[in-house]
């Protein structure tokens, strides 16, 4: 039987339950998932269904992440909500290849851990798996594991198995409904031009789950466990002088003006610290900033593409400020300038949750 996986919390428990009900059975895995977006996201939950399978001693193969051709049939769909006609075409098509993919191998049968999701509607998949019996000969095994207590089982082996708990279904579209209706900012797409890891972003989510899988390999102990702490994400960043001619700089993690804009001039100095007239905002140059992190940049401009980590640059930004609340803008530059200045920085915090990995 080859079974399609969409992710490790529905494929963990389906397995499980599979192996217990067909023991006879060769289960292959199949992971056949091109809805999810961004691509990160979508090794992250690869890389957490390689974990399981191996767990469980099931083979898996990875099928091939063809995002166009799957943007390409949902288009016209994108607002439709989640278990609507988008859901249809999207199950449509993973079914499709995975029936096919089933045909190649020689098996008779397929499923897919999708009936286990309770985000789903079960008379559709079946509906699909159906057709695609009618079309390919292929049989669709549509199993409720859901009923009886199955969705509270399935709750209590993601957390016994530490599974990495995604919340939203991996499709770009549901995504940015579910963030409209929450009121939060899609943060899985942010991907800095630095490359730089920003906190509970989907890198350091995969930096952490790879971490996970080696301290299993040496069997050390550990735990995983939530925090909740203040994110921050920039969207925008420019300083011009004079009339518009712009001035490198980098805006240290944290910075916020209230109005997104600031006009003024540096009016005094104190311990290698400038301030702006204008919104709290300080400035420092390059070669205290260097001092203080400890680093050797030629110019901003190497600095913005290869900044400290996000950790460090906050520790710097606590030798600046002291005060550990502060949302001040922190600025620095290549040298300081005696002249009219324009910053524009649209940035914003949050409340978030952020996982990380304890050794006990």
């Amino acid at each position: 039987m080859l079974i399609h996986i969409c992710c490790s919390v529905d494929s963990h428990f389906f397995l499980q339950k599979l192996q217990h009900d067909f023991p006879d059975e060769k289960l292959t895995a199949f992971f056949y998932d091109p809805n999810i977006h961004p691509y990160l996201e979508y090794r992250l939950r690869l890389l957490d269904v390689e974990r399981s399978c191996k767990k469980l001693g099931i083979s898996l193969i990875e099928g091939e992440y063809d995002y166009e051709s799957w943007m390409s049939a949902v288009k016209g769909l994108e607002k439709e909500r989640e278990k609507g006609a988008r859901c249809e075409v999207c199950f449509d098509r993973r079914f499709e290849v995975s029936a096919k993919k089933a045909l190649k191998l020689g098996e008779k049968k397929f499923t897919t851990t999708l009936l286990v999701s309770p985000l789903k509607s079960q008379e559709q998949l079946k509906r699909s798996g159906e057709a695609f019996f009618l079309k390919h000969g292929v049989e669709f095994i549509a199993l409720d594991y859901r009923s009886n207590g199955g969705t509270q089982d399935q709750s209590r082996v993601t957390k016994e198995e530490k599974l990495y708990r995604q919340d939203y279904c991996g499709c770009i579209y549901g995504l940015t409904m579910q963030r409209e209706e929450q009121g939060r900012i899609m943060d899985e797409m942010f991907s800095p031009i630095s490359n730089s890891t920003l906190p509970a972003s989907i890198e350091e989510r995969i930096f952490m789950y790879e971490k996970r899988v080696e301290l299993e390999e040496q069997n050390i102990e550990y735990k995983i466990v939530k925090e909740k702490f203040l994110n921050y994400r920039i969207f925008n960043f420019k300083l011009t002088k004079g009339k518009g001619e712009i001035i490198p700089a980098y805006s240290l993690c944290y910075s916020i003006l209230d109005k997104k804009k600031a006009d003024g001039r540096i009016e005094f100095e104190d311990k290698n610290i400038h301030y702006f007239n204008r919104q709290e905002i300080k400035f420092i140059d390059l070669k205290h900033f260097n001092k203080l992190c400890n680093s050797d940049y030629k110019n901003v401009k190497e600095l913005i593409f290869n900044p400290p980590t996000f950790d460090k640059e906050l520790n710097i930004r606590r030798l600046i400020e002291p005060n550990p609340y502060s949302l001040s803008a922190i600025i620095i530059v290549e040298l300081i300038c005696d002249a009219k200045l324009t910053i524009t920085l649209d940035a914003t915090t949050y409340q978030d949750t952020k996982e990380n990995l304890l050794i006990v």
